[in-house]
C-alpha cells in the first residue's frame, strides 16, 4: 500500500553492473540441473547490495526459475513449489529492506499469438512468475509487465486478440499482469483501448511514448490516465529511458568483386561513413550509422528526466530506470539531480546532506564499468515479429 510520506523509488532491471561477479539467476544448462533455489541465493546477495547502495526497486530475471515451464523437461516443472521456503524468505527480506520487485517476461511471452499453443505456453510462463510472487508474499505493487505482442498484418485484430488471451488467464495471473505501451507496434492509445475492455493496469513507458504516438496524445494527460488504472492505495510505476545518440558501428562484408575493383583502382565512390580507411585487401569494413531512437542509452539524460518529472508534478509513481548501465545509471543520476534539479531530487528522497556520499559514489565510477551489450526486453531494435512455434 502507498505510504504517502515515502519518497518515490528508482529501480533497475536484472543485471548488477556496479559490483563485478554478481549473478541474477542460475544460468547453468539443463544438464547441470539448474534450480530456482540457486537463483534465490544470488538474489539474496543482490538485495544486500541494493541496501548498501540504497536502491529500493528491482526487476527479477525472467529466467529466475530456469526451465520451469519448458514443455520437454518435466523434471523442472515442480521447482517453484519445491522452493516455497526460499521464496517466502526472499519475500520477507524484500519487505524488511522495503524493496519493490517485479518481472518482465521476454518478448516471446505474449497473449495475442495466432498460434493457440503459444498463447497457452505464455499463460503458463505468466502463471509460474505470478506463483513466485505469490509465494514471496509480495503485495499488489509487485507486477509482471507485458506488451500486446505481434501485429500479424492486422493491427486491430491483433489488439483485440490480446483480450481473448487475457480472458484465458487464471485470476492469480490477472492480479499481477500489467500492460505497457511499446515503441513500434502498439501505442499508448492502443493499451488504453485494451484497459477500457479488461481493466488491466497500465505501465507508461516514456521513451516508447515518444517513439510511437500516432494519435498525438498529450503526455501529461496520457500519464494521468495510465496512473488511474492502478487501484487506490497501490503506487503505480512507470518506465523511463533516454535514447542512444552515438553512432552505431556495424561490420559489413566486402565481396571478392568489390575487393578486386579496389585493388584495380576501380572502386565505386560510396557515401558510407566508415570508422577508418578501408584497405584494398580488407575483407570487412566498419560502417558508422546514425542511432536508432528505440535503443536505450547507457545513462539517463538528467535534463530530460528532470523536465519529465517537473511535467509530472503532483503525480505519484515509482520509476524503473532502463538505462543499459543498470544500477550504475542510478548511481550517476542521483548526484546529477542534486546538481541540476534539486526539486526533483527531493521527490526521490535525495537531499543536499546526501551530496558528499553521492558525489563520492559518482567519483568511484571513474574506475570504469562495462555497459550491457545485449538489448533489453523493451528495446525496439529487434523489430521482427515473435516467432510462432
Amino acid at each position: 500500500m502507498i505510504n504517502p510520506t515515502r519518497p518515490l523509488r528508482l529501480g533497475f532491471p536484472v543485471k548488477v553492473m556496479g559490483r563485478p561477479g554478481m549473478r541474477a539467476n542460475d544460468t547453468r544448462r539443463w544438464q547441470k540441473n539448474p534450480h530456482l533455489k540457486c537463483s534465490l541465493e544470488y538474489i539474496d546477495a543482490i538485495f544486500d547490495y541494493l541496501k548498501e547502495v540504497e536502491i529500493d526497486m528491482y526487476r527479477f530475471s525472467s529466467d529466475l526459475a530456469p526451465y520451469a515451464t519448458h514443455p520437454d523437461m518435466p523434471q523442472f516443472h515442480k521447482m517453484v513449489a519445491e522452493s516455497d521456503t526460499e521464496l517466502r524468505a526472499i519475500g520477507a527480506k524484500a519487505r524488511e529492506l522495503d524493496i519493490r520487485t517485479s518481472f518482465h517476461p521476454s518478448q516471446y511471452v505474449l497473449l495475442n499469438s495466432l498460434n493457440p499453443e503459444l498463447t497457452k505456453k505464455s499463460i503458463w510462463d505468466f502463471s509460474s512468475q505470478a506463483e513466485m510472487l505469490d509465494r514471496m508474499g509480495a503485495g499488489p505493487e509487485a507486477v509482471m509487465v507485458t506488451h500486446v505482442g505481434g501485429v500479424y498484418d492486422d493491427h486491430e485484430a491483433s489488439r483485440a486478440r490480446w483480450i481473448e488471451g487475457w480472458e484465458q488467464c487464471p485470476q492469480h495471473v490477472k492480479d499481477r499482469l500489467v500492460l505497457e505501451n511499446d515503441d513500434i507496434r502498439f501505442s499508448a492509445a492502443d493499451v488504453l483501448w485494451i484497459h477500457e475492455r479488461t481493466g488491466v493496469r497500465l505501465i507508461f513507458d516514456y521513451q516508447h511514448f515518444w517513439c510511437l504516438n500516432p494519435e498525438r496524445l498529450e503526455i501529461r494527460d496520457t500519464l494521468e490516465r495510465f496512473l488511474k488504472t492502478w487501484p487506490k492505495g497501490v503506487r503505480p510505476k512507470i518506465h523511463f529511458s533516454s535514447p542512444r545518440t552515438e553512432m552505431r558501428e556495424v561490420k559489413r562484408q566486402i565481396t571478392p568483386k568489390q575487393r578486386a575493383a579496389a585493388k584495380a583502382g576501380r572502386a565505386r565512390k560510396s557515401k558510407e561513413l566508415v570508422k577508418a580507411p578501408v584497405k584494398a585487401t580488407a575483407r570487412t569494413k566498419t560502417v558508422l550509422l546514425p542511432p536508432i531512437w528505440t535503443g536505450h542509452s547507457d545513462f539517463t539524460n538528467p535534463f530530460e528526466f528532470a523536465t519529465f518529472m517537473r511535467m509530472a508534478a503532483g503525480l505519484e509513481f515509482d520509476v524503473m530506470m532502463e538505462g543499459k548501465s543498470k544500477d550504475v545509471s542510478i548511481i550517476k543520476l542521483r548526484p546529477d539531480l542534486l546538481r541540476f534539479a534539486p526539486d526533483v531530487a527531493e521527490r526521490f528522497g535525495i537531499y543536499a546532506e546526501d551530496a558528499d556520499e553521492l558525489f563520492a559514489d559518482e567519483a568511484a565510477l571513474e574506475q570504469g564499468v562495462a555497459a550491457e551489450d545485449e538489448a533489453d526486453v523493451d528495446e525496439g531494435e529487434r523489430v521482427r515479429e515473435p516467432e510462432l512455434v
